[in-house]
């Protein structure tokens, strides 16, 4: 499985609009591992049961021949799906995972078995609004640690699972959803979650597409479709040799709320060139509502 489609918002000097890849792209050519960025790891496991991690290179592809070390000294290679499934180590704590070769590293919590038991599948936290091309994480108990034995739908279709351990998901939403409410359903192993709603946006960039001159100001307005609630946004640069982002980096600003509902950014050039900026909602969990 060969999958394509981006999350965050990203926007270059001479793009006037935001691009999405981790789109479905079976009939491309898988990336090469040395393009390898992104590591996701479920933020919890359980000791002793299986998980399964996923790589996405720069574009957001699933990234087949990563290499993935742990803190602890397990090492393990990502397969042709661009995913890797492993066995959580026995003793709980915290463990860390980094893509080798690759500055940085993702932490992971290992729980005892005694804290994911449960007759059913019960889903604890989960994003109250999520983005319809950006992926969440959801927490909750006796998920299945193989990816691909878990069956999640939004508004009745599927979604894809990236990663998983029994404690934890992180899903992809169908590519055709649109905007708006959307019940989401979990099931694996015979066992089902009870539905949750999750509000879906759609984040619009707008902005002037012409060269950036040092020292210009340039506003950068994303438009959310959706919702009328305000919702956060955290934007992030990268490419700073070539621009600034005012208020820090990363810097986090709300929108309006409201039938217009938009959020501003603002960059100041420093030298000619292109800037990258990313934008994406504010990571926001809480208990699921019917």
């Amino acid at each position: 499985m060969s999958l394509r489609r981006h999350c965050p918002l990203l926007l270059f000097a001479w793009v006037a609009a935001a691009f999405f890849a981790l789109r479905l792209a079976a009939q491309q050519p898988a990336p090469a591992a040395s393009g390898a960025r992104i590591l996701l790891l479920p933020r919890r496991i359980v000791s002793g049961e299986r998980a399964t991690l996923a790589v996405l290179d720069v574009d957001g592809r699933l990234t087949p021949g990563v290499t993935v070390n742990f803190s602890n000294g397990d090492r393990l290679k990502t397969d042709a799906t661009g995913r890797a499934l492993f066995v959580a180590p026995l003793h709980p704590g915290v463990i860390f995972g980094s893509i080798e070769g690759r500055p940085g590293r993702v932490a992971t919590t290992i729980l005892s078995p005694s804290e994911d038991a449960s007759a059913s599948i019960e889903v604890s936290s989960a994003p109250r609004v999520a983005s319809l091309t950006d992926r969440f994480e959801i927490f909750g108990k006796v998920f299945c640690g193989d990816a691909d034995s878990n069956q999640v739908t939004i508004a009745g279709q599927p979604a894809i699972v990236l990663a998983s351990s029994p404690a934890s998901l992180i899903v992809l939403p169908p590519q055709d959803l649109h905007p708006g409410g959307a019940a989401v359903e979990i099931s694996c192993a015979k066992r089902q979650s009870p539905s949750f709603s999750v509000t879906f946006v759609a984040l619009d960039l707008e902005a002037d597409a012409s060269p950036l001159k040092p020292g210009e100001h340039r506003a950068l307005t994303v438009r959310v479709r959706g919702t009328t609630a305000k919702i956060a946004f955290e934007a992030r640069n990268l490419a700073p040799e070539i621009a600034e982002l005012m208020g820090g980096n990363p810097v986090r600003a709300s929108s309006s709320g409201g039938a217009e509902n938009i959020g501003r950014f603002e960059v100041v050039g420093r030298k000619n060139g292109s800037f990258l900026i990313s934008i994406r909602l504010a990571p926001y969990l809480a208990r699921p509502a019917p």
